[in-house]
């Protein structure tokens, strides 16, 4: 049987970009990874400096996203600028968020916000961050005043980006000389803060912080629950198509180390966030490099948009939650190959859809082009191109081409 030529999305769909704060927002000063991007010696290519600025533009920002035809904007509050020391929460940085939530509602836009996108205070950091069991309960503070001040205007909300992202780095991390470069970076830090530890999340190993990391994020999602308005919270996942190849494979050796105990975690929230670039190949030795003449992104792995789909279908079978897809994207500086990529990962939501599979939205990574973390702005996956002199933002083809689908609300 052919598919029909279009297929509506569901009632509710959400269509629209992902953005977080401290990679466009710029001068998140008192953030551990300011820090750690101006150190000596760093792991860092280039500090974030003003990123796109957007802690200025981001009225202008939410226009880009509405006007392109989104009723989705996914967005980052940034615990160091509301809690730059202990207790200390800034009015003025409570009535900014309130002002960028207030814009989306104005744009028609549903707010979809993460707690907690990798940063943390600077003071949180020096006194041992998610490594030091209280970590837990000084975040779920953070979320509970969040939510007080902010939950009426929430549409949707997860506790963090990526709960698993130490595992996925994990996997990539190889040998002392690696884990010698982020001891002398720690250390950097540690000194600059006069103190004797210094945890960075990207940065620390899974077996100090995870424990902390799930118990905050079981306290953080109590303290929403509890809090003003009322909105699901989600947890947010960084998912790879995993695929086994030949007699023997490990797949599922490394699905256990990519996701350890976030799957059952995740079971337990309102929805799974999935966020996928590319595919996983695993053999019986284990990860296998991709095959030969394949086309590859900027970022380095393979272009392969088909790993949405494997993941939402990892996400349904396995965890059983609602799914929205909170983050796919591609780094590219050919827009064409931009468009390729959105339109090969819809086509797998869409079967996903047909196969009757409970998928809610599709968020962009990212609406502009912005900071890449240890990459600096070397990447660009913005559906928006960003002039880091001037600031000037420019909607680029794909911008307008998923615009375009999002307004006919059809697959």
């Amino acid at each position: 049987m052919t598919r029909p030529a279009k297929r509506p999305a569901p009632e509710g769909f959400l269509w629209g970009t992902a953005i977080s704060a401290h990679q466009s927002d710029g001068n998140n000063v008192n953030s551990d990874a300011w820090l750690c991007e101006t150190v000596s010696p760093s792991l860092y290519h280039e500090p974030s400096r003003d990123a796109c600025d957007s802690y200025n533009r981001f009225e202008e920002d939410v226009a880009i996203a509405a006007d392109l035809g989104f009723n989705c904007h996914r967005i980052g509050i940034e615990w160091a600028r509301i809690e730059p020391e202990p207790g200390l929460f800034s009015i003025a940085e409570w009535d900014r968020c309130r002002r960028l939530l207030d814009a989306c509602h104005a744009r028609g836009m549903a707010p979809m916000v993460t707690y907690n996108h990798f940063t943390v205070p600077r003071w949180f950091a020096a006194r041992g961050g998610f490594e030091v069991a209280d970590g837990a309960d000084l975040f779920a503070r953070f979320a509970e005043r969040a939510t007080a001040r902010l939950g009426d205007l929430i549409g949707c909300a997860s506790t963090f980006n990526e709960a698993n992202i130490q595992r996925l780095i994990a996997q990539f991390r190889r040998g002392p000389r690696a884990q010698g470069a982020i001891d002398a970076m720690l250390a950097a830090c540690a000194k600059a803060c006069g103190s004797d530890r210094f945890s960075s999340l990207l940065f620390a190993s899974v077996e100090a912080t995870e424990p902390v990391l799930l118990d905050a994020h079981v306290k953080a999602t109590a303290a929403m629950k509890a809090g003003r308005g009322d909105f699901p919270v989600g947890l947010t996942l960084t998912m790879q198509d995993v695929q086994g190849v030949g007699n023997g494979h490990r797949a599922e050796a490394v699905i256990a180390d990519l996701y350890g105990p976030w799957l059952e975690a995740a079971r337990q929230a309102d929805f799974i966030g999935v966020q996928t670039y590319t595919r996983v190949r695993v053999g019986p030795q284990g990860r296998m490099p991709p095959p030969d003449g394949v086309e590859m992104t900027a970022a380095g792995y393979e272009f392969y948009p088909r790993a949405l789909g494997g993941t939402i279908r990892f996400a349904a079978e396995r965890i059983g939650r609602p799914i929205y897809v909170t983050e796919s994207g591609i780094a590219t500086n050919d827009d064409t190959r931009r468009i390729a990529y959105i339109d090969a990962a819809l086509a797998e939501v869409r079967r996903c859809l047909d196969d009757g599979i409970d998928v809610k939205s599709f968020l962009y990574w990212s609406l502009l082009d912005n900071f890449e973390w240890t990459r600096g702005y070397g990447e660009r996956f913005g559906l928006v191109h960003v002039d880091f002199e001037t600031f000037e933002r420019t909607p680029k083809p794909s911008a307008r081409h998923l615009g375009a689908i999002a307004r006919s609300g059809a697959f």
